[in-house]
């Protein structure tokens, strides 16, 4: 490890460097290895491509980015930048093994791993014999699983090798200012290793997240599914508002403009199907009006389905359990603080394990029948005509009953420790930790 550096942005103290070899001078490895090395580590890059080593050996960038060229041309001639094409003596002269090939759609829509599979294969031979530890790094954007599966097989009877996952979150255009300025800073695997390769980055502003080895592979397909998923609807309701007239910017910047509940970490919780008086009823209404509008509206037409299937998703949980199982349900309502049962998904849950002979009885705070009126309890009777026989007024005697809990809505209050005190096995339908 070279211990030459700048100090720290957060602790003004000096940050260890280290000699890092970066495999597949692409866009990523050849953006990753310049500014690596601008940070002050030895960095060999490695690629197949003669054009490539040459442009950077000699001090400039082998395709355009805003900015990489003068990097390149610093860290060449500063001598922390170097590339070639022979793995054994840039794994030799390293203690991180980075790589950065490409992993292009197969035909079938799966991921083409050969690149990534012929390049652990070269540093497992160039690795043979090696009596120090070689943390190997993939930055390259893999399926869950990957590394534990093909990339630790690669390296097997290797007890020197380490594999990691550090996805990275580049954008042609401003990745130097993306690499510079991390929005997000993942690396996944066993400590201390994953902390040595975040520290790769101390002199940088933010703060690592290091997580699982496919918890870190999967946040990177989540990034970039939901980057989509947000251009997808924006382009949507743009061709929806086009089609009357309406300002699509208008719309969507003033939509931005809540900051509590659209743009925000607001409902990115993985849990329960929603439901109420105001989501699926509007989604609906959207649907019909772009039908109206000959508009074929795709994602926002599949909302309500994916929502249906994640019901389907917890109704397959329970029925996968014994028939004679007792289910005491914890919350009716389509949220916790409410009286409110319209399209409730739990009583979707409740009117299909009642269909298929299950054994359940139910408890909500917010719920006594002698106190519900209206639609409300229309909705209610009509779905669920014997509720009275299962609701409960008493939660001791729902969970006296059971023998297995079910989560539906967050509790709260004394409810969490009645709940966990009741040490039944818990089913946990809304995600998170709601019983501590």
């Amino acid at each position: 490890m070279v211990e030459a550096g700048a100090a720290s942005a957060d602790t003004g103290e000096v940050s260890p460097k280290e000699n890092v070899a970066v495999f597949g001078l692409g866009y990523v490895g050849c953006v990753s290895a310049a500014c690596l090395a601008r940070l002050g580590h030895q960095v060999i890059g490695v690629d197949l491509s003669e054009s490539k080593i040459q442009a950077v050996n000699e001090g400039y960038s082998p395709f355009y980015e805003p900015g990489l060229g003068d990097i390149v041309a610093e860290a060449t001639a500063a001598k922390r930048l170097r590339a070639t094409n022979n793995t054994a003596e840039a794994v030799a002269a390293s203690d991180i093994a980075m790589i950065c090939v490409g992993t292009p759609s197969a035909k079938n829509g799966n991921q083409s791993v050969d690149q990534i599979e012929r390049v652990c294969s070269q540093i497992a031979q160039a690795a043979q014999g090696r009596d120090r530890p070689l943390l190997v790094v993939i930055r390259s954007t893999v399926f869950p699983g990957t590394c534990e599966g093909l990339v630790q097989s690669s390296f097997e009877g290797n007890s020197n090798v380490v594999v990691l996952s550090h996805p990275e979150f580049l954008r042609e255009g401003t990745a130097i200012h993306d690499f510079e300025q991390p929005s997000l800073l993942v690396v996944g695997g066993a400590e201390p290793h994953r902390s040595r390769v975040a520290a790769l980055y101390a002199d940088l502003p933010g703060t690592p997240s290091l997580v699982e080895l496919r918890t870190a592979e999967l946040i990177k397909f989540s990034c970039n599914a939901f980057h989509a998923l947000k251009i997808a609807f924006a382009n949507e309701i743009g061709a929806l508002a086009d089609a009357q007239g309406i300002p699509a910017d208008e719309v969507m910047a003033t939509l931005c403009e809540d900051k509590v509940l659209n743009v925000s970490a607001a409902y990115l919780k993985p849990g329960f199907a929603f439901g109420g008086s105001c989501l699926p009823k509007d989604l609906r209404a959207i649907v019909y009006r772009g039908r109206r509008l000959d508009l074929d509206l795709p994602l926002l037409s599949n909302v309500l389905p994916a929502n249906e299937a994640q019901l389907e998703r917890a109704t397959s949980r329970l029925l996968d359990l014994p028939a004679d199982t007792k289910f005491a349900l914890f919350g009716l309502t389509f949220k916790e603080d409410t009286d409110d049962l319209r399209e409730s998904p739990t009583v979707a849950l409740l009117e299909t394990l009642i269909g298929k002979g299950r054994h359940v009885r139910v408890y909500d705070p917010n719920i006594a029948l002698d106190k519900i009126y209206g639609a409300n309890k229309e909705f209610l009777m009509e779905r669920v005509p014997h509720i009275g026989r299962l609701l409960d007024d008493r939660l001791e005697d729902t969970l006296a009953w059971a023998d297995q809990l079910v989560l539906a809505q967050k509790p709260k209050g004394d409810y969490v420790e009645q709940l966990r005190a009741s040490n039944l096995p818990v089913i946990n339908l809304i995600g998170g930790d709601p019983l501590g």
